[in-house]
C-alpha cells in the first residue's frame, strides 16, 4: 500500500470524529443498523447513512441487507493494512532521522 489510494481513503474517513465514533460503536456491538447508531449519536439517521457510505467507500465497514434493514459491521482488513503502511512510513522516517543525527554528531 502506498500513501495514495486506499490509505488516503482510510485516513480521510477516519479524520471525521463522527465516523470514528460509528466505528467504535460497531466494534462494540458487532453490527448495527443506521437507526440504532443514530440513537446513540447527535446525528440524524440520514446523516449516519452518509457517514456509513463514506466508511464503506474506504473499505472500513460492510452492510448486509436483512429484510428491510441493512446491518453494518466493521471490516478490520483495511484498518490493518493502513496500520502496516503507517508502520513502514514511521520506520523510514526513523531511519532518515538516525542518519541525520549521525551526520550532525559526526560534524560536531
Amino acid at each position: 500500500m502506498t500513501g495514495d489510494g486506499p490509505a488516503e481513503e482510510v485516513l480521510t474517513a477516519l479524520a471525521d470524529p463522527t465516523r470514528r465514533r460509528i466505528l467504535d460503536l460497531l466494534a462494540a456491538r458487532g453490527e448495527a443498523t443506521a437507526t440504532l447508531l443514530a440513537a446513540e449519536l447527535p446525528v440524524t439517521r440520514q446523516g449516519v447513512v452518509k457517514h456509513l457510505a463514506a466508511l464503506d467507500r474506504a473499505g472500513l465497514v460492510a452492510g448486509q441487507r436483512r429484510g428491510r434493514e441493512v446491518r453494518y459491521r466493521v471490516r478490520p482488513e483495511r484498518l490493518s493494512s493502513t496500520a502496516r503502511w503507517m508502520e513502514q512510513v514511521a520506520a523510514q522516517w526513523d531511519a532518515r532521522l538516525s542518519a541525520i543525527k549521525r551526520i550532525a554528531e559526526g560534524d560536531a
